[in-house]
């Protein structure tokens, strides 16, 4: 096939594309334009990989560009978004305009152009705090930040283009995703960054709990759901089936990289009480079901795989960097 990737240059993004290019098929990146003439994470590729990639330029929010990026292509593979909750509290509107316009636009161009699939990145967000465990598909859905409410406005625009336009359409729903590249807003990489330093390590609430899927499992899942039959409109889930808390996901961290710790509480990283997302953990059962997809790698591989990264990448991460 050939492909397009929106937010190409991300953490998720970048693997994507990597995996995708990996089964064969050919890869145009749209990567936001910068001044910097950055590609992102693509930068960091394998050149052999990185050569056979189309990198384009644009704007998820601007529908000529969106539409332009989507010539030519079989799938769009959507993973463009901004998705840092924490912004999302200070920047609604920028949160909103990206991720439910952007959306909007990749799906009216996908209309125009007959596009034969697109697959669309949701999040586990969108399910608030579980009222019932596991998730599934059917659990309802919940905005308990400005992120997940935005989230699940583009979840059900893409519906909405499926059921009134019949663009075949995917909905990948992952839980929390984890490995190589991630930011240090995100969870475990503050908690290595900051292991690195000392045994100090600041972060807000502990109790929360998580289903952690390594990076490249995720990936998998996308190139797969290019691909399969008898997937259109579904909505499907992404997760091992399996929970950790914050403060345990911390110790073992810790234990994993044999150093010490002491774990600090701050009240400054953590959501407001209404916004917190006390319980995630997914039924993966139809992404069994449908994709033949189950995770690869285990939590404490993922880890140490993670560790690695950020070892020889200690300048892209300041410790503590990580907000609520």
């Amino acid at each position: 096939m050939s492909v397009l990737v929106t937010g190409a240059g991300g953490f998720i993004g970048s693997h994507v594309v990597e995996a995708t290019v990996r089964d064969g098929h050919q890869v145009r990146a749209l990567v936001r334009y910068n001044s910097r003439g950055s590609s992102g994470f693509l930068d960091d590729l394998d050149a052999e990989i990185r050569e056979s990639v189309e990198v384009v330029f644009g704007d998820l929010r601007d529908e000529e560009s969106v539409a332009k990026a989507a010539e030519g292509v079989d799938a769009i593979l959507h993973l463009g978004a901004l998705i840092a909750i924490p912004y999302s509290y200070e920047a609604p509107r920028a949160t909103i305009e990206t991720n439910v316009i952007g959306t909007t636009n990749v799906l009216s161009a996908a209309r125009r152009l007959g596009v034969r699939r697109v697959v669309h990145t949701s999040t586990s967000e969108v399910y608030g705090t579980a009222l019932y465990a596991p998730i599934d598909e059917k659990h309802p859905l919940q905005g308990q930040s400005p992120y997940s409410a935005s989230k699940i406005a583009a979840d059900k625009i893409v519906e909405s283009y499926h059921r009134s336009f019949g663009i075949p359409t995917v909905t990948i729903r992952p839980f929390n995703t984890f490995g190589p590249r991630q930011s240090a807003r995100a969870v475990i990489p503050t908690i290595i960054s900051q292991l690195l330093k000392g045994p100090q390590v600041r972060l807000g609430a502990l109790h929360p709990t998580r289903d952690l899927t390594f990076v490249e499992d995720t990936a998998w899942a996308f190139v797969l759901a290019a691909q399969a039959q008898g997937v259109d409109g579904e909505e499907i889930n992404l997760g091992t089936g399996q929970e950790i808390s914050i403060g345990d996901l911390a110790t073992k961290i810790a234990a994993l990289m044999e150093r010490e710790i002491e774990i600090v509480s701050d009240d400054q990283r953590q959501r407001p009480a209404k916004s917190e997302v006390e319980r995630l953990i997914a039924d993966n059962s139809k992404a069994k079901r449908l994709l033949a997809w189950e995770p690869q790698v285990g939590l404490d591989e993922g880890v140490r795989r993670t560790v690695r990264w950020i070892e020889a990448h200690r300048d892209l991460y300041r410790p503590g960097e990580y907000q609520r």
